[in-house]
Order: C-alpha cells, then structure tokens, then sequence
C-alpha cells in the first residue's frame, strides 16, 4: 500500500480500516505495550513505518476500552485517545437504551455521540439512531464501530454541529455535552458544548429524551420539568442523567448492575444519634441524589453528624443502596491511640475511609505503619461535630 502521512488522522484512520490495516490490528489484539519497541521494529520490515504505529496507538486504545466495553467489543471497536476517556461505559448505556425502549422510542437521536458508545447499544436494544459529532475523525470512528459490530443498518452517522441538526422526526434525543476543554473538566453547565440550556430546549422538543451531565451538577441546577438520575456501576459515580417525557420532579439513585433504584420522598433529613453497632456508608449516588434520608429509612437509622453522610443503626440491614460495617471501637481522633490499637491487634491490612477529615488515608497509613495479619476499616470522620476515628470490619 502507499505511504500513510501520519500528520492526518484521517488517513492514518483510514489505512486502519484497510485490509492489511485490519490484519495487523488483528495481530496485535494480544500483544504487550511493554514489548512495544520490539514490536514495532518487526512490524516495520513489512508494513509501512506510519501504518504501524497508528496500528500499535488503536492497540494501545482497544486495551484501555476493555474495561468499559469488554475484551470482545472492545478487540473489534475503533477508538479516539479522548473517545475512550469521555465514552459511556457499556453497562451505563445498555441501561439507558432499555430506559428508552420501554417508552416505546424507536428513533433517537444521539447527539455530541463521541465514539459512539450510546449508539451501539440503542441499536442493540432495536432503536435505529442519527449519529452526530462535529469532529470528523470521531464520526469516522463511529461509523467503523457501526461496521464492525454489525449495527451499520440501524446507526446513520452525521458529521455537523448539532445544534444544526432536525430532529423533529425522531422519537427520542440524547444529548451527551462535552464536559472537557483543553483545561480540563468542564463543571459550569452553562460551559458545556453545547450548553446545558440548549440541550434542555432541544430535550423539550421531543416526547422523549434524556441528558447526560455531571454527577455533581447543582440540584438547583434541575429543571422542574425533568426527572433527575444519578447512576453508579458497582460503587463508582458514573453519571447523572436528565430525564424528559417521564416523571417530571422525580429524584433517583440507580445502581448498576441491576438495576437497583431508589427514588426520593421528599424526607425531612434523619436525626443524629450515638455510633451503633453498625455504620452504613450510602452508595454515591444515593448521595448525590440527596437521598441519604430514603436510605437511613430503609435501614431505621440516624446520622453520626448532620453534615456527614454516615448512617448508624444497632440491625443490620442488607441493603443494595449502602455498605453495611460493625464498629469495635470509637475513637477522638489521636494518630498514637490508633497506632497502639492497630498495634495490640496485629492489624497489617488497613483500609481508611474518611468523610469530614482533612487526612488523608495515605499519610495516616505512613504513620500509623499497620503489622500483623489482621485487617481492619477505619472511618476518619465527625460525630456530632467533633472529630472521631471509628473502627470495624465489613458486617
């Protein structure tokens, strides 16, 4: 084949997709980013010095996108350095697509898509889908994605500004802003791209839609036409999403997998009491979704502080929305009492969780300097105001 010039990311992309470009992608789908030089040397005797390392890059790529798509997906997918950092993981958007499906949406269209994450599972959940990005090499890669997960026919690609875009024939719009600039994370909405506020217009145009914003938006920040969504995938804060055409005023915490959804009362905040047997840490979106009081309801529990999101209770409660730790030992906060009990127990394996303290986990590590073959969890934190290490171990 000819000289790839590798000063164009369109032609580099394009060599990919070619024939010998798929092979070599295909013999590396194993290969060890540590070898790389190696590699490179011999793939270069016979292939094109350019095409090998846009090649060995989309390698690199494929590897970090395996822990959001999966090895399988992920080995056949094509990939941006800012697509694999600013795409929906696979389990996220397979929730959202079923949200989608079961109002009845057959038509979406998914704005500021990236890569594309969100479009292959609305396709895979039967939805045919407008994609549309501004950047050209991250449509290109959606289009391939489309391609090669064979979803080419339900996933039409658009490279323009969505804000051109008529969407007036479709049932449904995602909109997914950019929240990054050459800066850094974006977390003013009116900043976004597009903003916040012209995503809620375009969302107010159809019968259905749903827009994905930062987790630690402003409530007040809801528009009160919307549900709001916050999401975690097995613990994490992924995203929260702002729901049009559903439950208007409606608060959730949805946990993935499941999925698992608590949605908000309206309760007056949970009284705080003495440290239990037991403390409860609340998943984040539970926290974010402000609904720590749903929770200690669920579980007949109070606050150690009203300004901490720690729930205590003397019954263990099992429960999907919080981590459940018997408390040994409650503490004033003394780094020589915690190292001569850590000391006395033969703790060597320390995990630190703070919520209300400026110390940090590592520096507590440091010092304290854990031996032994115990384990144990200590919560540095406020109770009732004042500052408290509490001891335990997962209940």
């Amino acid at each position: 084949m000819g000289r790839v010039n590798d000063l164009d990311p369109l032609a580099s992309f394009a060599a990919l997709l070619t024939e010998e470009g798929r092979a070599l992608l295909d013999s590396l789908a194993d290969y060890n980013p540590s070898e790389e030089l190696a590699v490179a040397t011999r793939l270069r005797r016979e292939h094109p010095a350019e095409l090998v390392s846009a090649a060995l890059g989309q390698a690199r790529l494929r590897q970090r996108a395996a822990a959001k798509f999966g090895p399988e997906d992920a080995g056949r997918m094509y990939f941006t350095p800012n697509g694999v950092e600013q795409a929906t993981r696979r389990s996220v958007a397979s929730y959202r697509a079923e949200r989608f499906a079961a109002l009845g949406v057959r038509s979406v269209a998914d704005l500021c898509s990236g890569i594309g994450g969100d479009a292959i599972a609305l396709a895979r959940a039967g939805i045919s889908v407008l994609a549309v990005d501004r950047d050209p090499l991250t449509a290109e890669t959606v289009r391939a994605n489309a391609e090669a997960l064979g979803l080419a026919e339900l996933i039409e690609v658009r490279c323009a500004d969505v804000t051109d875009i008529d969407t007036s024939s479709y049932d449904a719009v995602f909109v997914d802003p950019a929240r990054r600039s050459g800066r850094g994370r974006i977390f003013d909405p009116k900043a976004y791209s597009p903003p916040l506020s012209w995503a809620i217009d375009a969302a107010r145009a159809r019968p259905h839609a749903a827009l994905k914003i930062a987790p630690g938006v402003p409530h007040e920040a809801v528009p009160e036409d919307a549900e709001a969504e916050w999401i975690s995938d097995h613990g994490d804060v992924k995203e929260a999403v702002l729901w049009f055409g559903t439950t208007p005023r409606t608060v959730r915490a949805t946990l993935l997998p499941g999925p698992r959804s608590l949605t908000g009362r309206g309760l007056p905040d949970p009284e705080v009491r003495k440290v239990g047997r037991f403390l409860y840490e609340p998943d984040g979106a539970a926290i974010r979704a402000h609904l720590v009081a749903e929770v200690a309801e669920e579980l007949d529990g109070g606050l150690i502080d009203e300004t901490i999101a720690y729930i205590t209770a003397d019954g263990l409660r099992p429960t999907p929305f919080a981590t459940a730790y018997e408390i040994t030992d409650e503490l004033p906060f003394n780094l020589k009492k915690l190292k001569a009990l850590l000391r006395e127990r033969e703790v060597g394996v320390l995990t630190v969780k703070k919520r209300g303290s400026a110390v940090e986990p590592e520096e507590l590590r440091r010092k304290v300097k854990p031996q032994g073959p115990n384990a144990a969890t200590v919560f540095l934190t406020r109770v009732a105001g004042a500052p408290t290490m509490l001891i335990g171990r997962p209940a």
